[in-house]
């Protein structure tokens, strides 16, 4: 385990799950979302967001959270050692991405540049769970079935293997050597 991608639907909790990944592997955690926008929500310029993407892809170590974009999301799959799939049903994103919505005028969302347009991007979130739903996810579990063969693959499928996930990798000491 010296190169993780977590991917998956949004609202999944991917975010929280890779920060305590990162705390248990020692791995440097990389969120794309806080690499691909600027605090404030502004998209950073794709040039810019694919060299930045390249260059963690080309590092020892990393654990990148996130989508990012079409262009380097099958590159950074292909390049991890180990898949991390947040398969959920439909409707825990659903709940997850309200609640986030909400919880918003508390605490920030794990994950989230600072200053994000919180109505702007939960409402983007909405869209992006369906089209990700039916576009998407059947492509990932297609990818994640036949990287078994070569890679570690973890697809997580309901709220209880995430937690699961994670007692097994502190349990079995996937501890990163200091």
């Amino acid at each position: 385990m010296k190169k993780i991608a977590v991917f998956g639907n949004a609202g999944g909790g991917k975010s929280t799950l890779s920060k305590q990944l990162a705390t248990l592997t020692g791995l440097p955690l990389y969120v794309l979302d806080k690499i691909k926008f600027q605090p404030g929500g502004v998209e950073v310029p794709q040039a810019e967001y694919e060299r930045l993407h390249q260059e963690i892809l080309d590092r020892d170590e990393w654990l990148i959270d996130g989508f990012g974009s079409i262009e380097t999301l099958w590159l950074r799959l292909d390049r991890a050692d180990t898949l991390v799939f947040v398969d959920l049903p439909i409707a825990q994103h659903f709940w997850w991405v309200t609640k986030r919505l909400f919880l918003r005028f508390f605490e920030p969302p794990a994950g989230w540049p600072e200053r994000s347009p919180i109505l702007k991007s939960s409402l983007n979130s909405y869209r992006a769970l369906w089209l990700c739903h039916r576009r998407l996810t059947p492509k990932y579990r297609l990818y994640v079935e036949q990287a078994k063969e070569a890679r570690q693959v973890y697809h997580i499928s309901s709220v209880a293997q995430i937690n699961e996930f994670l007692s097994a990798i502190e349990h079995h000491r996937y501890l990163h050597p200091n």
